[in-house]
Parts: structure tokens; C-alpha cells; sequence
């Protein structure tokens, strides 16, 4: 969920009957079709891709992170008598609720140093999630891999998409369509550790001290029934 991903960074797959062809990702903060336009899901949510801060929030998505100007206040005028109530209006039905969530998993814990098969502990950790996303109505989940820097950048790209579509897969065997797990692999390009640490050739501790930028990345979006 950062998922740098475009979080697991973003963005999408076919979401809806939506095919992955038809958005082009022109704008680093939210996923764009192909006519430059924020794309929205059946609810009218727009997705975020893994560049997005509060600061590239635009008022259509993300009202409320968007500066307002305050109005000057209005001039003053002599209060109107008080008109008759109105008859009370039927108070509409409950709307579903957006639900959205984003994990963070590390690779470490899902699959065994330089590997992409899922580990007891990893499909553990997933059976979780799978459990917890069948009480929302679900639109789609983006799993974004994330590899370290050992390595070749074509390796660690290659390696952290195949980890995405390991969690993909075991996602789908317990039941979550196909078509709603977008996938993506980052590689080594959006590392958690900072440029000064970790320094040193391949070995042990330096594989341990990089073990927080080894990471899959998961946002699931869907809306919850009021309550």
C-alpha cells in the first residue's frame, strides 16, 4: 500500500469489464483512461497510483485534502419570517459505504530470500486477507511486488512481478475472481531503505538490512453495507 507501487505503485487491471488497455497512466498521483480523464469505479472512486500524496489531490477525488478558500462573509440582512415546515421527506435507504484497505506484506514472509513461491507462513498471512475481503462487495485488489537492490535491475523487475502474481494466484484459488487482482512489479526502483544504509557488497547482514524494501504490497477497494 508504497503497495511505491504504483503501493504494491498505480494503475489498473480489468476491473468491472474494464480492460487494463483502456487507461493510459499519464498522471503520477491517479489512474487516467485513455481520453486523459480520472478514472472512476461503478462507485465513483478514483484510484490512486503508488507516486500519489495528499499533496497531488485534485477536488473531484479527494475533496476534502483540497485547500478551500473561505468566502468573505455575507452582508448582514434582516432575517425573513419563518416559512411553514415542509412536509418531511422520506428518509432515503442506506448507501453502501466505500471500503478500502491497504496492507503491506514482506516478502521475507511470504516467500524464502531471492524466491517467488509463497511460503506455509506467506499463504497463512493470505488466507487473512482472503477472509477479511469477503465482508465487502469487492471492485479489485492491487498486489504490487517490490524486490532489493542485489541483483541486476531486469532480474529484480522480473522478480518482483512474479512474487505479485504468486499472491494473485493463491488469492483466486480461494475464490476471488480473476479478473478483480491487478498485478505489477516495481523491481528495485522504489526502495524503502534510504541511499545510506545498508552499504557493503552481498552478504548476510546486508541481506537482512534490506529485507524492508523485499515487500508485496496490497490495496483492496470495495464498499461495505451500512449498518
Amino acid at each position: 500500500m508504497n503497495i511505491q507501487t504504483t503501493k504494491y505503485s498505480l494503475l489498473l487491471a480489468a476491473l468491472l469489464g474494464i480492460s487494463v488497455s483502456a487507461f493510459a497512466q499519464t498522471n503520477e498521483g491517479y489512474l487516467v483512461d485513455g481520453r486523459g480523464a480520472v478514472a472512476k469505479s461503478g462507485f465513483g472512486l478514483c484510484w490512486h497510483t503508488g507516486f500519489w500524496t495528499p499533496a497531488m489531490a485534485i477536488a473531484e477525488c479527494d475533496p476534502d485534502l483540497v485547500k478551500k478558500e473561505v468566502p468573505p462573509p455575507a452582508p448582514k440582512v434582516e432575517e425573513p419570517k419563518p416559512a411553514p415546515a415542509p412536509a418531511p421527506v422520506p428518509v432515503p435507504a442506506p448507501t453502501p459505504k466505500p471500503a478500502a484497505a491497504k496492507v503491506t506484506l514482506a516478502a521475507d514472509a511470504l516467500f524464502d530470500f531471492d524466491k517467488a513461491v509463497l511460503r506455509t507462513e506467506g499463504k497463512a498471512k493470505l488466507d487473512e486477507l482472503a477472509a477479511k475481503i469477503k465482508d465487502i462487495k469487492l471492485e479489485v485488489i492491487i498486489a504490487v511486488g517490490h524486490a532489493d537492490r542485489i541483483g541486476s535491475d531486469k532480474y529484480n523487475q522480473k522478480l518482483s512481478e512474479r512474487r505479485a502474481e504468486s499472491v494473485k494466484a493463491y488469492l483466486v484459488s480461494k475464490g476471488v475472481e480473476p479478473n478483480r487482482v491487478y498485478t505489477e512489479g516495481k523491481g528495485e526502483k522504489q526502495p524503502v531503505t534510504k541511499a545510506d544504509q545498508c552499504k557493503g557488497p552481498k552478504s548476510k547482514k546486508v541481506i537482512d538490512c534490506l529485507q524492508p524494501d523485499r515487500r508485496v504490497e496490497i490495496e483492496v477497494i470495495g464498499t461495505r453495507e451500512s449498518k
